[in-house]
C-alpha cells in the first residue's frame, strides 16, 4: 500500500463534461488516489456550472481524502494506514493499532512500552476523586 497522497492533475489530465443543451464543455481535474480508481474533483463544479451533482446513497462519491482509512465496499478492502484489517485483527492488539492510528507506523517494542505507559498514566483518577 502506497503512502502517496492525492495529487492534483497534471496538465492534461482532465475529465471534460459537455452540457449538450449549450454545447458548452467544463473540465475538470482528474486526481490520482492512495487506492482505487483515479477521481473526478467536482469542488469547483457548482461555482463554475451553476449545478450540483446528483448521487443518492453517495454510492461513487469519495467523501473526504484520508491518510487513514481505505474503504472499498464492493470489493470488501477496509485498510488502514495501509495495513487490511484482517491483519490487525489478528496479529495486532488494541493498543498498537491506537499507534498506528496516531503515528501512521506500527510501533517497534520500546514504543509500545511507551505508549502503554502514557495512556495507562493519563487514565489514572486523582485520589481527590474519592471525596467528591
Amino acid at each position: 500500500m502506497s503512502n502517496k497522497k492525492v495529487s492534483s492533475a497534471k496538465s492534461g489530465n482532465v475529465f471534460t463534461l459537455t452540457d449538450n443543451r449549450t454545447g458548452k464543455n467544463f473540465e475538470l481535474p482528474v486526481l490520482k488516489g492512495t487506492a482505487g480508481p483515479d477521481v473526478v474533483d467536482v469542488r469547483k463544479f457548482y461555482a463554475d456550472t451553476g449545478r450540483f451533482t446528483y448521487d443518492p446513497g453517495y454510492t461513487s462519491t469519495g467523501s473526504c481524502e484520508s491518510k487513514i482509512t481505505y474503504i472499498d465496499g464492493d470489493k470488501g478492502i477496509l485498510l488502514y494506514r495501509g495495513y487490511p484489517i484482517e491483519e490487525l485483527a489478528e496479529h495486532s492488539n488494541f493498543m498498537e493499532v491506537c499507534y498506528l492510528l496516531l503515528y501512521g507506523e506500527l510501533p517497534n517494542l520500546d514504543q509500545r512500552r511507551k505508549f502503554r505507559g502514557d495512556i495507562t498514566y493519563h487514565t489514572m483518577l486523582n485520589e481527590q476523586i474519592n471525596y467528591f
